[in-house]
């Protein structure tokens, strides 16, 4: 399930940079934050007898980056100059706005500027979000009643109208599925580090300025002072409070809608998590799906 969670991201992200579809022939990996790691990173002694290649690594991922993001733009440039200027109101896309700009303010809107933030969407707003998807649809399957209580909330919305960011807002539990899923399985466990600033005291450990500090939010997540039950899985301990994560939110609730979902065996989905910088399930999600009769009309017309 994690390469077609990362798939329908990359669409999904593509759609809203670009206009269209992530091009089947382009490895999405290119974009991944494992894409450029490398096991110099965890033993550095490594370097020292020769183990390398980090280096070229990371010059041949820059050039496959920027040579896929350059072409977006060109396209797009070559699109608007058979079309008419990019400053139309009927152009919404992420490069067009871009490029808008890059009219009014050529020296500040380079090609530089738009690749970086159109390689940050696809980078940042893809991989994190996937395993979440991962986490929580895991989660789901071993909780049927929870996966229930989220498909009746989702059957009282008009027969046949698939899910759109505007319904969000009218389904509370959906967002509590998604806060409980995040709190449990944190994207980024530790945060990036950080340093203190100046002498502190926290928890009753003097840290010296200028230390490096990472905080656990798995931990913090997990603390029994401040959750009740805190390794169960409860969406309901979020019930009230008013927090969308859009993207998450709406493409959970889309599958839900959509698709019957059950485990492929009678075993529980393992929730075993991996040693990464971002929190993701050590054995991937396998699970059996099929369209459900009631909207096997509106999945025909997408």
């Amino acid at each position: 399930m994690s390469s077609l969670f990362r798939e329908l991201l990359f669409n999904a992200i593509m759609k809203i940079a670009a206009g269209k579809r992530w091009p089947s022939d382009q490895p999405g990996d290119i974009f991944s934050p494992r894409a450029l790691t490398d096991l110099c990173d965890y033993i550095p002694i490594l370097r020292w007898v020769g183990y390398g290649g980090l280096e070229k690594g990371v010059i041949s991922l820059h050039q496959k980056r920027d040579e896929f993001l350059q072409g977006l733009i060109d396209q797009t440039r070559k699109e608007v100059a058979e079309d008419g200027s990019c400053s139309t109101e009927r152009r919404k896309t992420i490069i067009q706005k871009l490029l808008s700009l890059q009219e009014a303010e050529p020296e500040y809107y380079t090609d530089e500027i738009v690749k970086g933030i159109i390689q940050l969407m696809l980078s940042a707003g893809t991989h994190t979000t996937s395993q979440t998807m991962e986490w929580a649809l895991s989660s789901l399957l071993n909780h049927p009643n929870v996966l229930q209580k989220a498909r009746d909330e989702l059957e009282k919305m008009q027969p046949g109208h698939l899910l759109n960011d505007s319904d969000l807002s009218k389904l509370p539990y959906l967002r509590c599925i998604i806060n409980e899923t995040l709190r449990l399985f944190p994207a980024a466990p530790t945060l990036v580090p950080h340093f203190s600033s100046e002498d502190c005291t926290i928890g009753g450990y003097e840290v010296p300025k200028g230390t490096t500090l990472l905080v656990n939010v798995w931990a913090i997540h997990r603390d029994p002072n401040v959750w009740e039950e805190p390794n169960k899985y409860k969406p309901e301990r979020f019930e009230g409070m008013d927090e969308a994560i859009r993207l998450a939110g709406l493409t959970l609730g889309t599958l839900i809608q959509c698709f019957e979902w059950q485990r492929v065996g009678p075993e529980m989905v393992d929730l075993e998590e991996n040693q990464e910088a971002t929190l993701g399930k050590a054995k991937p999600l396998e699970a059996s799906y099929k369209p459900r009769p009631s909207m096997i009309k509106t999945i025909s017309q997408l």
